[in-house]
């Protein structure tokens, strides 16, 4: 016992190096069937501040926090991703919904561009943004495992593009779209790797494979074994409970599969047993938003309530888009 203890330890203290919101570790709860969805703690991180300094882009200041492009770019469509005003200060959404998963290895959600490992034993999670692939090679949903890891590895190119590319193969080094380091799918051809162009993290850039920035595959690189599960999801809009908190976080419809996001989300929220705890005029003034930041949209009523109880709903009236925390960097 004493051993397990120490061990459970010493991975927290691996997971938690650095700074948590920009290294994603991260400690989670998710709720059994039947237990009251009030004791959930699925919401993780912090929205932080940050002031632009010289010469600074969003693509740095998003790689900085350990974002994709497009986690920026939603809250700030009208600035100039080149030159942001020197001395502005900027909302920097570190604040996330963790996706509904059973097997709880590693999940990536499609249209939020992101990935999240789970590490079930000690309920922790860490998460990182990646690049998708485009319209037409658009990364596929499913359930896969990790078969395959390779450090250097070689790009051999699949047939359908060697046309465009005039070549069969890349081999290791700054040339190489694979980057350092690959983490290769059950599903042949796909895998998780890193890139020799950073600024597609966030972005549609791949032929359907996913890409994260160089320092995070490192890192993830040595989380996922063998065998580890892999979940590929289509999830916009995701819903969490933090302090008894209910929070919403809508992503646009990346790929265009969703025919109703009014009707989806309502449904989203039934599935999850939340439909009477929550404001509807919130959850209506979310979807409008669909920037892609958890917002509360309701408050579960303290006391132990079960799931499937009658339960009334607690609406606020002040702004659901405050941080519970701000960081100032």
């Amino acid at each position: 016992m004493i051993k397990k203890s120490i061990l459970t330890l010493l991975i927290i203290l691996i997971l938690m190096g650095g700074d948590l919101a920009c290294a994603g570790a991260f400690k989670y709860r998710f709720s059994s069937p039947g237990e009251d969805p009030g004791i959930e703690e699925t919401v993780v991180g912090y929205i932080r501040t940050h002031t632009v300094t010289p010469k600074e882009t969003l693509l740095d200041i998003a790689r900085d926090y350990g974002l994709g492009f497009n986690e920026i770019q939603m809250l700030y469509p009208r600035i100039d991703p080149w030159i942001p005003e020197p001395g502005r200060r900027l909302s920097i959404p570190t604040k996330w919904i963790l996706p509904r998963t059973k097997y709880q290895g590693v999940v990536i959600n499609l249209p939020e561009l992101r990935l999240y490992r789970f590490f079930q034993r000690i309920e922790m999670v860490k998460t990182y943004p990646v690049g998708l692939g485009d319209i037409g090679w658009e990364t596929p949903e499913g359930i896969y495992r990790v078969v395959d890891r390779q450090v250097h590895p070689t790009w051999v190119i699949p047939p359908s593009l060697r046309e465009k590319y005039k070549i069969t193969n890349v081999p290791p080094g700054s040339n190489n779209p694979l980057g350092k380091y690959w983490i290769g799918l059950s599903r042949k051809g796909y895998g998780i790797h890193g890139t020799n162009f950073p600024w597609g993290v966030g972005r549609l850039v791949s032929h359907g494979c996913i890409r994260l920035y160089p320092e995070h595959i490192a890192q993830l690189f040595q989380e996922v074994p063998v065998f580890t599960p892999v979940e590929i999801i289509y999830e916009p809009v995701k819903l969490g409970v933090k302090n008894g908190e209910i929070f919403l976080e809508v992503h646009p419809d990346l790929y265009g599969k969703i025919a109703d996001m009014e009707e989806y989300t309502q449904n989203r929220i039934q599935e999850l047993g939340l439909y009477d705890f929550i404001s509807k005029d919130k959850v209506k003034e979310a979807l409008q938003q669909e920037n892609g930041v958890p917002v509360h949209v309701g408050t579960i009523e303290k006391g132990g309530v079960k799931a499937g109880d009658a339960v009334s709903i607690i609406s606020r009236n002040n702004s659901f888009n405050q941080p519970e925390k701000e960081v100032t960097r």
